[in-house]
């Protein structure tokens, strides 16, 4: 069995999880962009699909590709924290279990050959990730020195909309950078 089959197959935390284990994830050993993101939302689950819903939508505008290109697994790797559903929350969906970090990230790190971008979504990823981690608007305002390698960005909940509304330069200065770099990647 391979590692994307074996994560797949992951049930390390049925019996914790409110709805159960599902693990979701997209992914190919050759694919060019790396995106880690929370956990999967309750319509994840239930499909299947990840970023299946309006955050989705959001997020592939920031990145300037359509649908089909983003669940190309060749293209994009698909890599949340934690690959199931981890239950509602006082506000919003629990934060993903870090029984699944520990256990499938380095085994995840060896499996992919040839990521050129690594897309850090939200505040779990980048905690995980960034060794200087102190908010999510730090991080993400670090986004010119952090290319062409990685990039922070922040949740494309439409919970997350005040802070793009008080952050104008994300999506007058980053997003079209990022476009640009994706649109690089994928010609390539």
């Amino acid at each position: 069995m391979n590692l994307i089959d074996q994560i797949k197959a992951c049930r390390l935390c049925d019996d914790e999880l409110p709805l159960g284990a599902r693990p979701v994830i997209q992914a190919s050993p050759v694919a060019k962009i790396l995106i880690s993101g929370q956990a999967p939302s309750l319509k994840v689950h239930q499909t299947g699909k990840l970023f299946n819903d309006q955050s989705g939508e959001t997020f592939r505008d920031w990145l300037g590709v359509t649908e089909r290109q983003f669940y190309d697994p060749d293209l994009f790797a698909i890599v949340p924290m934690a690959f199931c559903y981890p239950g509602k929350g006082k506000s919003g969906d629990l934060p993903p279990p870090k029984v699944c970090a520990q256990t499938w990230r380095q085994p995840l790190q060896n499996y992919f050959k040839q990521i050129k971008l690594h897309i850090l979504v939200g505040q779990y990823s980048q905690r995980y990730y960034c060794n200087d981690f102190k908010s999510v608007t730090l991080q993400v305002q670090q986004w010119s020195s952090m290319l062409p390698e990685s990039i922070a960005l922040p949740h494309p909940s439409p919970r997350n909309q005040p802070w793009r509304a008080k952050n104008p330069w994300f999506e007058q200065a980053l997003v079209p950078e990022l476009k640009e770099q994706i649109q690089k990647l994928i010609a390539s």
